[in-house]
């Protein structure tokens, strides 16, 4: 074997044990019992502060129902006239949990539910204005970030208000290969404070787990593997270890003449 194999040797074969990836470090979902008694399936997002919500009144009594959904027009400030379609308006929750309605005045919506705020409003309106109302929530600002290694890492606009964790990920075009799926974050706010969690992605406990299903405005972090990382490592020192073996080289041909 020639001089110059055996000094690169050592590196080639440093490098390719650094990259090998275990086939158990990729697969989902692969360990732990699921317990079925603490799954579930009924989960219900709670609204939040700073939560933008699009709430939609109707009835039979279609005039009746007209001071309950207020229109949002793009105005001209040259002419000062309406334009465009009309738009319902958004109502913000405050930090109180408080929302201003036309003609009801202010609701803590903060903290209940889908089904919770729809009653309330639907009390609030029967019989002294509705007969019969007709209470429709969406939350037009809910929202998950991806970021880290995967494929896509975005901001994700979601529809959709029972949204997991796998949903997520799917949505970044799944982890990368030398993406860590045994240690992911999850930032989430919680009562004014970040909390931040740990999960495994491998295991089974994650379909229990109280980050399963993503609230608005979670982060989700995949960090890269120690193989990622160090050849990470290596590209950025590769001018100064294509420098190393040329001064090696150099030197054991000056001794070995």
């Amino acid at each position: 074997m020639s001089k110059f194999k055996l000094i690169f040797l050592p590196f080639t074969l440093l490098f390719f044990l650094s990259s090998c990836v275990s086939n158990k470090d990729l697969i989902y979902l692969q360990f732990d019992e699921i317990d079925q008694s603490k799954v579930n399936n009924d989960y219900q997002l709670t609204f939040k502060p700073d939560d933008l919500l699009q709430i939609i009144i109707s009835s039979k009594d279609l005039k009746a129902s007209i001071p309950f959904n207020l229109p949002v027009f793009a105005s001209s400030a040259s002419s000062g006239s309406a334009q465009g379609v009309p738009k319902l308006q958004s109502y913000l929750i405050d930090g109180n949990g408080m929302v201003e309605f036309p003609v009801l005045g202010r609701l803590k919506l903060g903290g209940l539910t889908r089904i919770e705020a729809i009653e309330l409003i639907k009390y609030k309106l029967y019989p002294k204005y509705l007969k019969d109302p007709i209470v429709n929530i969406l939350i037009t600002n809910f929202k998950v970030t991806v970021i880290g290694d995967v494929k896509q890492p975005k901001v994700f606009q979601i529809d959709n208000e029972r949204v997991t964790i796998f949903d997520a990920i799917g949505m970044a075009g799944d982890l990368n290969i030398s993406g860590l799926r045994e240690n992911v974050t999850l930032v989430r706010e919680e009562l004014g404070k970040k909390t931040k969690y740990s999960f495994d992605l491998r295991s089974n406990k994650i379909m229990t787990s109280p980050v399963y299903y993503l609230q608005q405005n979670d982060v989700i972090y995949i960090q890269q593997n120690n193989a990622k990382i160090q050849d990470a490592a290596y590209t950025r020192n590769t001018g100064l270890f294509i420098s190393l073996a040329s001064v090696l080289i150099s030197l054991i041909t000056i001794i070995t003449r």
